[in-house]
């Protein structure tokens, strides 16, 4: 609301980090880069990754790997990590932590064994699911009976979190489901950008 507008007929949301941010190395988003392990949204502000990764307990950082990153090998990765830290060494890199992740997850796997860490670090330095519900809850707020809200989102995590918005808010009379299944690109699109892969678009129409 600091642009002034009290209703909207249209809201749209792109959960995705942007490619500009992504193929910024001193962003440290990317583990295909080398860079400070940053991955502040703001980086004027909170604490960097390197810095969740160097300060919290092995239980603390099961949880994030866990919650966050739905990794299955999250209590290794925890255990490691203090282990580390304990000998003196502090990760404080992209390349350094996609390493360390290679060495101790392996590489047999259909993603990356950096992929679901990066991530689960990012949403908790930033917030990302209570900032997206907060979000969620102040558009429709904003939105004018028939606008209609959509939202891309890139995980899993994201997904159920906007489904799941949209179906309470459906059942409490105040949406009606646009999108019983979430909306995926096709393959030209994919070809186009393959960052859209993971892409899930859900919508709803204020009642």
């Amino acid at each position: 609301n600091g642009a002034g507008v009290d209703k909207a007929d249209r809201i749209y949301f792109d959960l995705g980090v942007s490619s500009h941010q992504l193929d910024k190395a001193e962003r440290g988003f990317s583990f295909l880069k080398d860079g400070p392990l940053d991955m502040r949204m703001d980086q004027r502000d909170g604490e960097t990754a390197a810095d969740l990764i160097n300060r919290l307990s092995e239980k603390e950082l099961e949880g994030i790997f866990r919650a966050f990153g739905e990794e299955r090998y999250a209590r290794r990765v925890a255990k490691e990590l203090v282990r580390m830290r304990e000998r003196g060494r502090n990760v404080g890199r992209t390349r350094e932590l996609a390493e360390f992740l290679e060495a101790v997850i392996g590489r047999g796997q259909r993603v990356h064994p950096a992929t679901r860490i990066f991530q689960a670090l990012r949403i908790a330095v930033n917030d990302e699911l209570e900032e997206l519900l907060k979000g969620l809850g102040s558009s429709l707020k904003r939105l004018s009976r028939g606008g209609r809200m959509a939202v891309t989102s890139y995980h899993s995590l994201e997904d159920r979190l906007v489904k799941n918005f949209i179906r309470d808010h459906a059942r409490a009379g105040l949406l009606k489901i646009l999108t019983k299944k979430p909306i995926r690109p096709g393959a030209g699109e994919i070809s186009q950008n393959p960052r859209s892969r993971s892409a899930r678009l859900r919508a709803a129409e204020r009642i």
